[in-house]
């Protein structure tokens, strides 16, 4: 039984496929197959079910796979102290990042952190909160910065930092003429929303439901942008809210329409998040390091009402 045996398995049980399994793993099929077949005869047992499209798992297959998991992990982990103990920042690193915090935190840090750790393969892919959760999980991600708490058993979150909501408001409003914003101000039957599955929509609406009810009617506006729910906005369909981040890239005349909230203001907690077991926990630090060292400058916010994005959970 060899540890590339076990991560061939775990591919097929990924992927359903061997074919597919074997082009992940960057080997020929028949390569596969064969280091496959030959620890089920080492085990005398079947891990997979060769006669179901997909390939399916038997019962103690279930088991043998859920346990390769540990042991690949954990000899990950090998390298991972000796990278550590030899001071190495280096190799591939896989960074998730939800879609309302990639356009505006990504070319804040990326430039910085290549220039500073050459060595490192940033591969950055942006996803939902719940694909982040589930690939952490399954370890194809290495971490990634999602807005926060989540409070999952098997996720640590290391706060980066704290993004204010700016409400931005069309002079024609009802709420145009108002200096600053409270949370009683709002109602979420004429706030433009993005649409579901976005962790910023639910803590807007978490914000929202702290004074008023929800009516299913109020949701028929949603949109997947900031930009287009600021467009939408200009054309007398609502206000909506953004994150801070969002609103400094606002040509002039837009941002005449921001208004902030009094104090302390909403806010999301935006966070690094990675498994609990803190495989290449030094690359994970140096991203920290840097994303903190660059967004300290762009936020200046100090107290905030840290608004939850999954409904106070």
């Amino acid at each position: 039984m060899t540890i590339t045996q076990l991560q061939y398995v775990l591919a097929v049980a990924e992927y359903q496929n061997f074919t597919l399994a074997a082009r992940k793993s960057f080997v020929t099929q028949p390569t596969l197959s064969m280091q496959v077949q030959k620890l089920e005869d080492e085990l005398d047992i079947l891990i997979f079910d060769r006669s179901k499209k997909p390939i399916g798992i038997t019962e103690v297959g279930e088991k043998i796979v859920a346990q390769a998991k540990n042991i690949v992990n954990e000899a990950e982990r090998i390298k991972d102290i000796v990278d550590q103990e030899k001071g190495f920042i280096g190799g591939d690193f896989t960074l998730g990042i939800i879609p309302t915090i990639m356009p505006t935190l990504l070319p804040m840090f990326l430039k910085t952190f290549i220039n500073k750790y050459p060595k490192v393969n940033l591969i950055i892919r942006e996803q939902s909160t719940e694909s982040l959760i589930r690939n952490i999980l399954e370890g194809h991600l290495d971490a990634a910065i999602a807005a926060t708490p989540l409070e999952i058993e098997f996720i640590k979150e290391r706060p980066l930092y704290y993004e204010p909501f700016v409400g931005y408001v069309p002079k024609n409003h009802r709420l145009g003429k108002a200096k600053n914003l409270d949370p009683k101000d709002l109602d979420i039957s004429d706030i433009l929303l993005l649409k579901d599955g976005h962790c910023f929509r639910d803590g807007v609406i978490n914000l929202c439901n702290s004074t008023k009810d929800r009516k299913d009617e109020h949701f028929q506006l949603q949109s997947g942008s900031f930009e287009t729910l600021v467009n939408l906005s200009n054309e007398g369909l609502g206000m909506t809210l953004l994150p801070y981040l969002n609103t400094l890239e606002l040509d002039t005349e837009k941002k005449q329409n921001l208004k902030f909230f009094n104090n302390p203001p909403p806010a999301r907690e935006v966070s690094l998040i990675y498994h609990k077991s803190e495989l290449k926990i030094q690359i994970t630090d140096a991203l920290r390091d840097v994303i903190s060292g660059v967004v300290r400058g762009a936020i200046a916010f100090q107290d905030v009402k840290i608004i939850s994005p999954l409904g106070g959970k």
